[in-house]
């Protein structure tokens, strides 16, 4: 089974690009032309409001399989609406693989024993059926983590990250302003707590580190923390590197670099609400073009980072 770092890194040089696509959505990011196509045809309306949701990621995704690597589910926006919400979860990871993309899961599991077993078996690994066959249920190729627990809660994933070549990205500097709350705290060696935690990643990740030269056991970092990011990268200097907040959240280009290696590889940028809602910045286009709308953001975003990485790495 192939690497995880090594089947990101690779797409991600093949398409020149390293962005991915967070498919987080709200009914309010969804044309009026779905939801109107919906609210007629379903008389479920819970049902209704998740097959809207469904089909415009599956639209998103056929505008930008070609170009974008990767997307990145986050697991509240279809939890909430219950079972069908749960159902689209699926299809929509499916359906990106089927078009040959990446799937990080963002469910941000924490937890321990045969519980963290079960979150990793039912997220990136198999569970056993009553027949005597185990069966993959999400199947992404990545899920994001909580280390708070120790390596009790990380342990099962990667055990399943070895056999199935899959990868984990924990939590580090997260993009959120009270971060600082516990982040920030000094413990009594002069580090940061989010440096103690980037430190147990490299010492976890080495076993798994692959040709790329990069380990399936990455991290959280967020763009809103350019220089915690810069002193973050030469402490994980083999860690893949998941980067929220561009874009909507504040983060910029130049701040998203700071967790490239010096090679320039290594990262990989997320954007949201960016992609999926560039349709309501476009004034030249009518709301049933809303994938074109994404499209010309994506290549936008990929120009812009990779013009960012020229510019640091040259």
């Amino acid at each position: 089974m192939k690497n995880f770092a090594d089947r990101l890194t690779g797409k991600i040089k093949d398409m020149n690009n390293p962005t991915v696509l967070g498919l987080d959505p709200k009914l309010d990011y969804i044309p009026s032309s779905i939801l109107n196509h919906h609210r007629s045809e379903i008389t479920d309306v819970s049902k209704a409001s998740a097959m809207a949701i469904l089909d415009f990621n599956m639209a998103l995704i056929d505008a930008t399989y070609d170009i974008i690597p990767a997307v990145k589910t986050q697991f509240a926006y279809y939890e909430m609406y219950g079972i069908n919400g749960m159902i689209t979860l699926k299809r929509t990871i499916d359906y990106a693989r089927s078009k040959g993309m990446i799937v990080i899961a963002d469910a941000k599991r924490n937890d321990i024993g045969s519980t963290a077993q079960a979150y990793a078996s039912a997220i990136i690994g198999e569970t056993d059926l009553l027949d005597g066959h185990s069966e993959s249920m999400i199947d992404a190729d990545a899920i994001t983590l909580n280390a708070y627990l120790g390596i009790d809660g990380i342990d099962p994933f990667i055990r399943i990250a070895k056999d199935r070549g899959k990868g984990m990205f924990i939590l580090v500097r997260t993009s959120n302003p009270s971060a600082v709350d516990f982040q920030d705290l000094r413990l009594d060696d002069g580090r940061f707590l989010y440096e103690a935690v980037a430190d147990k990643i490299s010492e976890w990740g080495a076993p798994l580190i692959g040709d790329s030269g990069l380990s399936s056991i990455g991290a959280v970092v967020g763009a809103t923390w350019p220089e915690q990011a810069e002193s973050l990268r030469k402490r994980m200097p083999h860690a893949l590197i998941l980067v929220p907040g561009y874009g909507t959240q504040g983060g910029d280009s130049d701040s998203a670099a700071r967790s490239f290696t010096d090679s320039g590889d290594g990262a990989i940028v997320n954007a949201s609400r960016s992609l999926m809602c560039a349709y309501k910045k476009r004034t030249d286009l009518k709301e049933d073009q809303f994938s074109t709308a994404t499209r010309d953001e994506a290549l936008r975003m990929k120009d812009d980072l990779n013009g960012a990485l020229r510019r640091k790495f040259g």
